[in-house]
């Protein structure tokens, strides 16, 4: 449950689901069908929802105007309720931030302080890292395996005594790749139990086709040492909102209460919240239009000889075949944004399902790239 600042310090004291656009086919080849980029540059470099949200979520959104003259408490409370009443849990094992972001952060300030260390893995994503190290953490990060999963037996013999936190987003940014769930619960048996582990999905509603994934979120309600993070951002179209919650054993959210923003989410983000969850309808068919628009970019990839990662994301990861920064700046000369450079693997490139006219106009610009060395 939501508290107050003033609770806390007394307690410390003492759809548009019919008329939505369906996804269109694009076709092969694409080079003749082309269009000349308007001045607003297309955005795949964020993994936003390109479709934006449903109607039932916009009137939420719209409604809360009436309450913008109050504190957003009873609302907040109203989402955590919400929230575990679609989980199965308490609300006391809910915990809101101001997205899942924010939940990295209240993480690396509750267990990580100078000479305690976070394990993750490279290329992940990145925000962690930068929390941790704001607070004076040591990060150690671990390669992703041969077959792009979190290598989970590497982290655990870099756990170490003076490990206290493990990152692993399931399924990861930037790879979009996922760790078998089978993987993960044999990894928490083996670990220390004096270390926690934070297990980020934000891109868990893209998922669920795969046998080999399952969330982390139900044995999270009974084991202390798990944190599982899910965000509104996505499947749901509500990243400019910045709404994410955490679902943990209730001992572990009272351990993380004191390190989270006062109504550091708004009135209106938290009455979308719960119009989302209610709208089931949209989320199905945000994942339908989701698969369909990433197997029209595998089947586009795959016609130009490329071979991107497998994707269980709304976007994807692919071998450029040369140095991305290059083909970043030549895509950003076109007016198309995709995902920044990743160090570790300085030849792909990340790419965000944008609208079927926004992926043309990628596949165009693709084909302007001078032959690269492709890789099979």
């Amino acid at each position: 449950m939501y508290v107050s600042r003033r609770d806390f310090l007394s307690s410390m004291g003492g759809a548009v689901t019919a008329t939505a656009l369906s996804p269109q086919i694009l076709s092969v080849p694409l080079a003749a069908a082309g269009r000349t980029p308007t001045k607003a540059p297309i955005l795949l470099n964020r993994n936003e929802n390109a479709y934006a949200t449903s109607p039932a979520i916009l009137n939420a959104l719209r409604s809360a105007s009436a309450f913008s003259n109050r504190y957003p408490y009873s609302a907040l409370n109203d989402a955590t309720s919400e929230i575990a009443r679609f989980h199965g849990v308490d609300a006391k094992m809910v915990l809101l931030g101001c997205g899942s972001t924010d939940i990295l952060r209240i993480c690396a300030n509750a267990f990580l302080i100078p000479g305690h260390t976070l394990v993750l893995a490279d290329p992940t994503f990145e925000a962690i890292r930068d929390c941790a190290q704001a607070v004076g953490g040591k990060v150690v990060s671990v390669p992703l395996n041969h077959r792009y999963e979190h290598d989970l037996e590497t982290t655990l013999a870099r756990a170490d005594s003076r490990t206290t936190l493990v990152y692993i987003c399931n399924p990861n940014n930037p790879t979009g790749t996922i760790t078998p769930r089978k993987r993960l619960e044999s990894f928490l048996r083996a670990l220390p139990q004096d270390i926690y582990v934070l297990i980020d999905e934000a891109y868990h509603h893209y998922a669920g086709a795969s046998s080999e994934y399952a969330s982390m979120l139900e044995p999270a309600a009974s084991d202390p040492r798990l944190i599982v993070t899910r965000t509104f951002s996505q499947v749901y179209g509500l990243a400019g909102m910045r709404v994410g919650y955490a679902v943990a054993n209730e001992s572990t959210i009272r351990r993380l209460l004191p390190y989270q923003l006062w109504a550091g989410v708004n009135v209106a983000a938290a009455l979308a919240c719960s119009a989302a969850l209610k709208d089931t309808a949209f989320l199905r068919l945000a994942v339908k239009r989701n698969q369909d628009d990433r197997q029209e970019f595998f089947n586009q990839a795959q016609a130009r000889v490329l071979k991107p990662l497998d994707s269980h994301t709304n976007f994807f990861f692919m071998d450029a075949g040369r140095r991305a920064s290059g083909v970043i700046a030549h895509f950003k000369r076109h007016n198309v944004m995709i995902g920044p450079e990743f160090p570790s693997m300085s030849t792909f490139i990340r790419v965000t399902l944008g609208l079927p006219d926004e992926m043309r106009e990628f596949w165009r610009v693709w084909d302007l790239l001078p032959p690269g060395r492709m890789s099979m």
